[in-house]
């Protein structure tokens, strides 16, 4: 094993590799199936074949027999031909007495009866009303019979030792392949829109990658054209939204003042995060990182929120970060949890870890399987998802290098920013 290589990727990898679900050992499977099968059919075909050869090879034996035994009992044995030894009266097999009484003459029996002496062909006949009988014993063709059994499962089990490790080896090159286009897919799903597979060859595999190809080309534009819209939407307000601000300044005080005063706020605000956003897609954002007391970097980032979670320090925690992305995501956190969680909203900071609690409903279904998504709320008049916050605050971190993690417990939902650094 290489030094460099993680043990859990050695442990995914021998995982993957003896897993009883893999398609490499359904195929090896299929093929050592097949190959059996194959076996087995051949094997019946030679084992029959032979035996039906062995019995008629014997009944000629036996009968040829037969025909000088019957020749010597008449008396009319040619001089210098080899004796016959046979059965006359009572000593013809009860079986061959009954096969005579059943049928015409000659008759043969392969008798199976006495393992000690091995198989026999017998044949009988009558002359002049007396039954006479011939066996030949026939134990060396059985032996010959059961070495070609035998030998035949040996070649058997040779071929599966040679046809399942090529099998496997065959169905590892396909696996791989398959392999490298779920690789693919799953950056994409991550955000690694420029992944591709580049698969070779004209097979159904290539028709797989260059289809995730396509399908990725296709998600790429459209997530260009979306961000680009965000920017230039963004910039096209800002010269309007100046005006406005600058007009409701003039405005006299009044209580309908003080609500287009607000709605401008509102707006503002919305513009800059549209600004933030377009910045953090085109990749232009840079950290700055410096060593920073985590726990009053929270504190003021609650502070200037204004509103009144529960917070809970842990020793005096200090990180190396951007204290102002810090400060974006926790008060992007806070606000979240107040507006679409249910109080009370709990902060705990300790090591290099802020935890943002609250007791609502928790995250949607959708989010935690998709993750953040711009122009999506928790709101049900403003649809499903969530908004621009949580866009945000996952954006920064990524630009600082930590993990943000949103999930649910039952009673709530929970954000964990995780600074620690080398988080993916």
């Amino acid at each position: 094993m290489d030094p460099a290589t993680p043990p859990g990727d050695t442990r995914r990898s021998l995982w993957r590799l003896a897993d009883p679900r893999s398609l490499r050992w359904k195929i090896a499977a299929g093929v050592a199936a097949a190959a059996c099968a194959m076996a087995l059919g051949i094997g019946l075909l030679v084992h029959r074949t032979t035996e039906t050869r062995s019995m008629n090879i014997g009944r000629a034996d036996a009968l040829r027999e037969l025909d000088v035994a019957e020749a010597e009992f008449s008396g009319a044995r040619p001089s210098g031909s080899p004796r016959s030894e046979y059965r006359t009266g009572d000593e013809v097999p009860g079986h061959l007495l009954d096969l005579l009484a059943a049928g015409p003459a000659p008759v043969t029996w392969y008798d199976v009866s006495k393992p000690a002496h091995g198989p026999s062909m017998w044949a009988a006949t009558k002359v002049g009303g007396t039954p006479i009988a011939v066996d030949v014993n026939m134990i060396s063709d059985l032996f010959s019979r059961q070495a070609l059994d035998r030998h035949m499962r040996y070649a058997a089990l040779a071929t599966l030792a040679v046809v399942v490790p090529l099998t496997l080896l065959a169905a590892e090159l396909v696996v791989r392949r398959l392999r490298r286009v779920a690789g693919t897919a799953r950056r994409i799903r991550h955000g690694d829109l420029d992944a591709r597979t580049t698969g070779r060859g004209h097979d159904e595999i290539s028709e797989i990658s260059s289809a995730v190809d396509h399908m990725a080309d296709a998600l790429q534009g459209r997530l260009h054209a979306e961000q680009r819209f965000t920017a230039d939407v963004a910039h096209e307000l800002r010269t309007p939204l100046a005006g406005l601000v600058t007009s409701a300044a003039l405005l006299p005080e009044s209580e309908a003042t003080d609500l287009v005063r607000d709605r401008v706020k509102v707006l503002h605000a919305l513009v800059d995060d549209l600004l933030e956003i377009s910045r953090l897609d085109a990749g232009v954002e840079r950290a700055e990182l410096q060593p920073v007391p985590l726990d009053e970097l929270v504190e003021e980032s609650v502070r200037r929120t204004g509103l009144d979670p529960r917070l809970t320090v842990i020793g005096h925690p200090a990180v190396e970060t951007d204290p102002r992305r810090v400060d974006r995501i926790v008060s992007n956190l806070v606000v979240n949890a107040h507006v679409h969680g249910g109080p009370p909203v709990e902060i705990t900071v300790e090591a290099a870890t802020v935890v943002v609690r609250d007791h609502g409903p928790g995250f949607p279904a959708e989010l935690l399987a998709e993750g953040p998504q711009r122009f999506r709320t928790g709101a049900a008049e403003r649809g499903r998802g969530h908004g621009l916050g949580l866009t945000i605050a996952a954006g920064q971190a990524q630009v600082i290098g930590a993990r943000l993690t949103l999930t649910n417990d039952g009673a709530g939902a929970i954000a964990t920013l995780d600074l620690r650094p080398g988080q993916p």
